[in-house]
């Protein structure tokens, strides 16, 4: 059955049409997605594109019950054409909502005063709780729900009570969950989710700071810190428990499993994992307290930290070996902030770059 069968929407907007001469139109709302379901049924209708468009019209009013909307911001939101907006807000005025539009700068599309859908019982925490998660993966510059995380954000404020909105928005302003700004776009986010769920095995070529090439990885979770995607996966290539980030995945394809490995894919440890016949190295450093907030944002040694004295702080924690260079340019990125007390050689390896870079920046005073 066609998409855009005209018979369809004819019998849809008839029905609701109906309803709204002989209803009160908060009703007849209440009944609008009774009347898509009836539909569905008896016509037996799978088509995925008919759906997605109910869901996407039902977004529509509850995002213009929030905000005048014009057709390119909403368009925006939902990732589809302006065309595909307007022909949006034919069929709701078809349907009977009262929309009406308003030209200017300001403009946009409206809803007619008092046109409200019935509350959702909340209570204040658990509406704070909701909109509080949400406000936070909004700051992300790119997640797998890049429009859902919007449309919900306005279905859940449509369905909360306006006195508990009262209460909480006020806290939602000053309250946020710190998550850095990053431009980076994960393109292939979507994709590594669906594929990772069902085991699948992918060659991925990568981009690290040292190599661009093809590797074998088998993904076992995703997830995001300071502004960015991470795959913690095991890799074909090094024989071990890697972690990578998404967004430096050019490309991805599925793969058949490898016929044979070396070793059994294990746990992620510390970073990445150690290889058998490296033992890891003990580093202890004091921290002073901006030294301590840099440590404490880095994913696997930042709950490592703790309180000696005022203004004192220390980090003591077993490196893998092959994240020594890591650990050279960790604490000398640090600075000042960070005294390393062990091992001796790191030390010495800070003092050396140190000397470097007072070398490049050395002042001439004859």
């Amino acid at each position: 059955m066609d998409f855009v069968n005209d018979d369809i929407y004819d019998v849809t907007n008839r029905m609701v049409c109906w309803m709204c001469r002989n209803e009160n139109r908060l009703r007849a709302l209440d009944h609008i997605a009774g009347i898509f379901t009836v539909l569905l049924t008896v016509m037996m209708l799978k088509e995925e594109q008919f759906l997605r468009r109910l869901d996407r019209l039902m977004a529509i009013l509850i995002a213009l019950q929030q905000r005048n909307e014009t057709a390119q911001s909403l368009a925006d939101k939902f990732e589809i054409s302006k065309r595909t907006i307007l022909r949006d807000m034919q069929a709701l005025s078809e349907m009977g909502i009262p929309l009406y539009a308003v030209a200017g700068p300001k403009g946009g599309f409206r809803l007619m005063e008092g046109f409200q859908l019935p509350p959702l019982q909340m209570d204040t925490q658990e509406a704070l709780t909701v909109l509080f998660a949400l406000k936070a993966m909004i700051r992300m510059a790119d997640t797998p729900f890049n429009q859902a995380r919007f449309t919900i954000m306005d279905k859940i404020r449509a369905l909360i009570p306006e006195t508990i909105l009262k209460q909480i928005e006020p806290i939602l302003e000053k309250l946020e969950m710190e998550v850095p700004a990053r431009s980076f776009k994960t393109p292939h986010l979507t994709s590594l989710l669906a594929l990772m769920s069902e085991s699948r095995w992918l060659e991925v070529f990568y981009r690290s700071s040292n190599h661009q090439r093809w590797l074998h990885l088998l993904p076992k979770r995703v997830y995001a810190a300071n502004g960015f995607w991470y795959c913690e996966a095991y890799s074909l290539t090094h024989q071990e428990d890697r972690l990578f980030r998404v967004d430096r995945f050019d490309r991805i394809k599925e793969m058949d499993p490898p016929k044979q490995l070396q070793c059994e894919p294990g746990h992620v440890t510390a970073r990445n994992a150690t290889p058998a016949d490296n033992n890891p190295i003990r580093i202890v450093a004091r921290l002073t307290y901006k030294g301590m907030l840099v440590v404490e944002q880095d994913a696997h040694i930042g709950e490592m930290v703790r309180w000696i004295s005022d203004d004192v702080w220390e980090i003591d924690f077993a490196c893998p070996a092959s994240e020594w260079e890591w650990a050279i340019r960790f604490f000398f990125s640090i600075g000042l902030h960070a005294e390393v007390m062990e091992p001796e050689i790191l030390r010495q390896k800070i003092g050396q770059l140190a000397k470097q870079l007072y070398q490049q920046y050395e002042i001439d005073t004859t």
